[in-house]
């Protein structure tokens, strides 16, 4: 899976596929691990196209969280908007994963 990445500064910013699901997520966790294990542990995912999320594409989202923790890291989401957003707050996920309206929110916000 191709994803499209954008470093500033420390911190790495990842564009989510439109959908989120368990067809998607292996493959973008995948590719995402790869990053963060080259040492790339501030991770913000751009979730502005992802229209569709399933309980994969939720797990994928704390895997990759745990991931970044483990490395002294830590994971955040911006541009998510209903229904995805209204999902993280049904799940309580927002409550373990920092939600910004922007990228430029989110990424200051490791600083």
């Amino acid at each position: 899976m191709q994803i499209t990445t954008e470093i500033f500064g420390n911190v790495l910013v990842a564009h989510t596929p439109d959908e989120l699901t368990d067809d998607t997520s292996t493959d973008f966790v995948n590719a995402l691990s790869t990053a963060i294990n080259d040492q790339h542990y501030q991770v913000v995912l751009q979730m502005d196209r992802s229209e569709l999320l399933d309980s994969a594409g939720l797990t994928a989202l704390l895997d990759l969280q745990d991931l970044t923790r483990e490395q002294g890291g830590n994971l955040k989401i911006s541009g998510l908007e209903d229904p995805g957003k209204k999902i993280l707050e049904m799940t309580r996920i927002d409550q373990r994963i920092d939600l910004f309206d922007s990228v430029i929110e989110a990424v200051s916000s490791f600083h």
